[in-house]
C-alpha cells in the first residue's frame, strides 16, 4: 500500500476536485442544437449549421447542430435534455409540452409562423381540383407528427368532412416534406399535403415543375414552428439565445444568410398560449 504525506493528500484531492469540476464546465460548455428532421438530413446540415456558428459566437461556447433520426426523436431530446435548442413544428412542440409536464419554452417563431398554411398538391392532369375530389384517392401525409405536413392538413379534411381513414383509398406518410412532393411527381400517390413554404422553395428553385404538379388547395393560417428550450435552462443563458435569435437581421450578411436558410423575414418572441390551437386540433383529430 502507498502511503501519502497529509500535505501530498490535500494537494491530490485539490487537483482532482479541480479535474471534476473542469470537466463538468467543459461538458456545460457544449451548447447542442437540433431540428425536427422535416427534410433530408444532408438539407438540415446546410440550413442549420450557419445557425449553430453564429451562436457559437453569442454564446460564447461551443454550439453542436446534430439531425435526429425522426421528429419523436426530436421530443425526447428536449423533453430528456439531451439537447438545449430544438426547432419545433407547432405540433411536436405540443407533444413536447405534454411529455414534459409543461415544461418546454417556446422562445422564437419567425414572423411567418404566426400565419402559416399547408398546401395540397396533386397532378394537374388528375381531376383533382378540390378536397372532395380526394375521395377514393391515394393520399400522402409527410410525418405522422408533422404540423403543417399532417395534423392541420387532417383537420382541415376533417372539416370539410372528409376522414382520411374512410375516404380515401390509401393513406401514406413520406416523412419528409420533399419525400411528400417527390411521391406526387413519381406517381406513387394522387396527392398530398404540405408545408407551404417548402413547396415554394422547390417552386423558386425549379425543382419541380407546375404544369405538371400544382396546388390545388391552400389551407387557412395557423401557428406553427418556434425555437424551444426546456424550462431548466438557466434563465440568463435562456435570454441571451433568445436574444441572439432575435437579433439576426436581413440588414447583415450572416443574418441575411441565416433567415433565407430558414425561410423567415426575422425571428419574433412567441409563447405557450400561441399553441393552444394547434394541441386542440391535435386532440379532435385523435392524435393527442
Amino acid at each position: 500500500m502507498i502511503s501519502l504525506s497529509p500535505s501530498r493528500t490535500l494537494k491530490a484531492l485539490l487537483t482532482c476536485a479541480v479535474l471534476a469540476f473542469g470537466g463538468v464546465t467543459h461538458a456545460q460548455q457544449v451548447f447542442r442544437v437540433t431540428t425536427i428532421p422535416e427534410e433530408a438530413a444532408t438539407e438540415q446540415v446546410r440550413k442549420f449549421t450557419p445557425i449553430a456558428n453564429y451562436l457559437e459566437r453569442q454564446l460564447g461556447m461551443k454550439v453542436e447542430f446534430t439531425p435526429v433520426s425522426d421528429y419523436p426523436a426530436a421530443v425526447e431530446a428536449l423533453v430528456n435534455k439531451r439537447v438545449d435548442l430544438v426547432w419545433f413544428g407547432g405540433f411536436t412542440h405540443v407533444q413536447a409540452q405534454i411529455r414534459s409536464g409543461g415544461k418546454i419554452v417556446p422562445i422564437a417563431q419567425r414572423e411567418e409562423d404566426t400565419k402559416f398554411q399547408s398546401v395540397f398538391i396533386a397532378k394537374t392532369d388528375s381531376g383533382i381540383k378540390s378536397l372532395a375530389d380526394l375521395k377514393g384517392k391515394q393520399v400522402s401525409f409527410g410525418s405522422q407528427s408533422s404540423t403543417s405536413g399532417h395534423l392541420m392538413p387532417r383537420h382541415f379534411l376533417l372539416q370539410a368532412g372528409l376522414n382520411p381513414e374512410k375516404d380515401f383509398r390509401r393513406i401514406a406518410y413520406s416523412g419528409a416534406h420533399d419525400a411528400t412532393i417527390a411521391s406526387v411527381v413519381s406517381g406513387r400517390v394522387d396527392a398530398a399535403a404540405l408545408d407551404i413554404t417548402v413547396w415554394r422553395k422547390f417552386v423558386s428553385e425549379n425543382r419541380v415543375d407546375t404544369k405538371a404538379v400544382d396546388v390545388f388547395f391552400t389551407t387557412p393560417t395557423f401557428f406553427n414552428y418556434n425555437w424551444s428550450v426546456h424550462a431548466d435552462m438557466p434563465v440568463e443563458l435562456r435570454n441571451r439565445v433568445q436574444k441572439a435569435l432575435l437579433d439576426l437581421s436581413p440588414d447583415t450578411p450572416e443574418g441575411k444568410e441565416i433567415l433565407q436558410l430558414n425561410r423567415a423575414t426575422r425571428y419574433i418572441p412567441t409563447s405557450v398560449e400561441n399553441y393552444k390551437g394547434i394541441e386542440a386540433a391535435g386532440r379532435s383529430a385523435g392524435l393527442i
